[in-house]
């Protein structure tokens, strides 16, 4: 009694300085770990807010409250020993309560050992109760906890001591999913109680996107120096670091610094879109109808520019006082020199880069940086060996024609990607212009026309006469051609699973309602925006969170959520390479409800809908808009594709959420899980 009265003096003492606002110092997780068939350790983590401290399980009496973890009626298990902490607690002479102190500071992890009484699943709740302080003042605190443990022979082995494999223990149907600090299912996800992690990449799959992006910008970096802006400045700018009296080791350096600025510029660029992104604000400007007209247009232009129909030049003024700079020689001349090589290039480099950064900025945050260094280090590097080994020069091939070939083949390539962009405006907002039928006849004709050109049937304004066509000009007419015959198989009906990041959906994938001949119906009424919205190769299915949960009471079936995008790639792969296995699409089709909530959904909510977010006090006025405030305040995460498995309430029923793994194998296992 006496610690409790001089616990609660101190602590209103102290706490009065937060009145005003709401303190959480500690943010919990919960998850399990197998010991025996019938022992499982229940982890409590604890990550705490500096510089706020917690105190440990072992505080005498007259001190302040402890860390304590208190059962509700224990009936189908049995508390083996007592619990553990770890790290173990520093130890200190508190001068309030005179006496030795244990306390906990950054992360503690605290494991409960409880042994099965049956071999049936069983339900555990309580709460945690525990004293946090800093130098100004004390917080009591309290926090609920619900473990779901299933049958002996199917109880999750997890690992505790890593925040990315913390796995939040699933509910019971009809449970209410509370946090640490008692917050409600729905608002805003300040803990992870309850929340299954969502999953990402395995670690080797990880590796190997960031790998594909670095591949890529190397390719992109290949193909920036052979645009007709940048392979003419090679033997000029190496030519810079030669001129003049200077010695030989010092025209290296400048050489050295002059590639390694255009690689701090270059890479500069994707720090910049790594910084700058956040939940919302890369989807929204990626999808938003201004963002990709303006692509379109500058698509179109600069491919008319690279047929020959006029040059595109930035500011004179801009280029020579830059050029002005850098002829100041010097490391400082060295690095004008890059800027004005950048600057100069843009108009050949400037679509590359832009649409490596388009692709970067849809992915992880390392996505831009890797990208921009992968290109500006293949860029740089030519002009750094050239100026290191002069003597190489005499073996670069000569400008010439070949140059505007390269050119016009990029006008090509642009032509055809300017289409993307404005598919995805047609996909966003609905406006049906363009199918895949028609966007798959006007790359066909693009790419025809192309092999056409490699073989000198087609001229532009700079092209010279063709006496005769060189090898590497053959092949690439030929897969040119090749790849038009590719494509009018799509037309013929043919997936097209390569390209079904980029192309729009099939018009087979628009049968929402329809089921197989003789089988049973899988929704309970006609779908909300199912006169817009789409759901692949047939799966019935719901657009509306609340219809889906309604449905899934009413057939006694769990719930597939599938956080989805009109313009995202891996989502569209997801469908094109998993949903399309026959096991799947049985699966998808008799065990579930699935709803499809679209993320990036243009389309308004009726006013009487619309509402502010808890989460960033914004409007929400669309359907994207919605279902991308749902994905994060109600499963913490904004990644695309997820999906997620819930009951009728609303409760997780996996143990993971399940991203972007084109595995049909492991999502299989996955939604075996949800289930079970």
């Amino acid at each position: 009694m006496k610690r409790i009265l001089l616990s609660l003096v101190v602590g209103l003492l102290f706490i009065s300085a937060a009145s005003s606002q709401v303190m959480k110092p500690v943010k919990w997780t919960f998850s399990t770990r197998q010991v025996e068939n019938d022992q499982v350790d229940l982890i409590f983590t604890a990550t705490i807010k500096s510089p706020w401290h917690m105190y440990g399980l072992h505080i005498a009496e007259g001190g302040p409250i402890p860390m304590s973890i208190n059962f509700a009626e224990p009936q189908d298990f049995a508390i083996v020993g007592k619990p553990k902490q770890s790290p173990q607690p520093e130890i200190v002479d508190d001068k309030i309560f005179n006496m030795k102190l244990e306390l906990h500071s950054g992360k503690v992890t605290f494991t409960q050992r409880i042994r099965k009484m049956k071999k049936d699943s069983i339900i555990i709740t309580g709460m945690l109760e525990y004293m946090t302080c800093n130098d100004m003042q004390c917080i009591l605190g309290d926090a609920d906890f619900i473990f779901r443990l299933k049958a002996m022979d199917k109880i999750a082995v997890t690992n505790a001591d890593s925040d990315a494999d913390t796995i939040g223990v699933g509910q019971p149907q009809g449970a209410t999913l509370t946090t640490a600090e008692g917050q409600p299912q729905g608002a805003a996800p300040t803990t992870e109680i309850g929340q299954p992690r969502v999953v990402t990449p395995a670690k080797d799959i990880a590796k190997k996107s960031l790998l594909a992006v670095f591949f890529l910008s190397i390719l992109a970096g290949l193909g920036g120096l052979l645009t007709p802006c940048v392979y003419p400045m090679i033997p000029m700018t190496v030519s810079y670091f030669l001129r003049g009296q200077k010695s030989r080791a010092k025209a290296i350096t400048e050489a050295l610094v002059f590639g390694i600025s255009i690689v701090i510029l270059y890479t500069l660029i994707g720090v910049l879109v790594a910084i700058f992104k956040n939940p919302n604000a890369v989807n929204n400007f990626t999808t938003h109808w201004i963002t990709n007209l303006v692509f379109f247009l500058i698509f179109i232009l600069l491919s008319v520019s690279f047929f020959g129909m006029f040059e595109i030049m930035l500011p004179s003024g801009l280029a020579n006082r830059v050029d002005r700079q850098a002829d100041k020689g010097g490391y400082a001349g060295a690095f004008f020199m890059a800027l004005a090589m950048a600057i100069l290039s843009f108009s050949c480099t400037g679509p590359i880069v832009a649409s490596l950064l388009i692709k970067a900025s849809q992915g992880e945050v390392l996505e831009p940086v890797i990208g921009m260094a992968g290109f500006s280090i293949v860029f740089a590097l030519p002009f750094t060996l050239f100026a290191i080994f002069p003597s190489w020069l005499q073996g670069l091939p000569k400008s010439g024609s070949w140059l505007n070939a390269v050119k016009v083949f990029f006008a090509f390539i642009m032509l055809a990607f300017s289409l993307y962009f404005l598919g995805k405006i047609d996909q966003s907002y609905h406006l049906n212009l363009i199918g895949r039928d028609l966007f798959l006849s006007i790359w066909t004709i693009i790419f025809t026309l192309l092999g056409f050109y490699l073989l000198g049937k087609i001229k532009f304004p700079h092209d010279s006469d063709l006496p005769y066509i060189g090898v590497p000009r053959f092949i690439f007419a030929v897969a040119s051609f090749s790849f038009a015959l590719y494509l009018f198989t799509g037309i013929l009906g043919n997936e097209l699973k390569g390209l079904s990041t980029i192309l729009p959906p099939a018009a087979g994938d628009n049968t929402v309602i329809g089921q197989p001949q003789g089988a049973a119906p899988t929704v309970c009424s006609i779908p909300k925006y199912s006169e817009f919205l789409t759901l692949p190769h047939s799966v019935q299915g719901y657009f509306d969170y609340n219809e889906a949960l309604a449905c899934a009471k009413e057939k006694g079936k769990p719930v597939l959520v599938d956080f989805v995008g009109h313009t995202c790639s891996n989502c569209k792969k997801m469908y094109s390479q998993v949903w399309s296995d026959l096991q799947v699409l049985e699966i998808l089709n008799k065990e579930f409800i699935v709803v499809a909530l679209y993320t990036d959904d243009k389309t308004k909510l009726p006013e009487a809908d619309w509402y502010t977010s808890k989460t960033d006090g914004k409007m929400k006025n669309t359907i994207g808009k919605m279902n991308q405030d749902l994905q994060i305040t109600r499963f913490n995460s904004n990644a695309l594709p997820m999906y997620a498995i819930v009951d009728g309430d609303g409760n997780n029923l996996t143990r993971e959420y399940y991203t972007y793994d084109p595995s049909v194998e492991k999502f299989l296992k996955w939604l075996d899980e949800g289930v079970r």
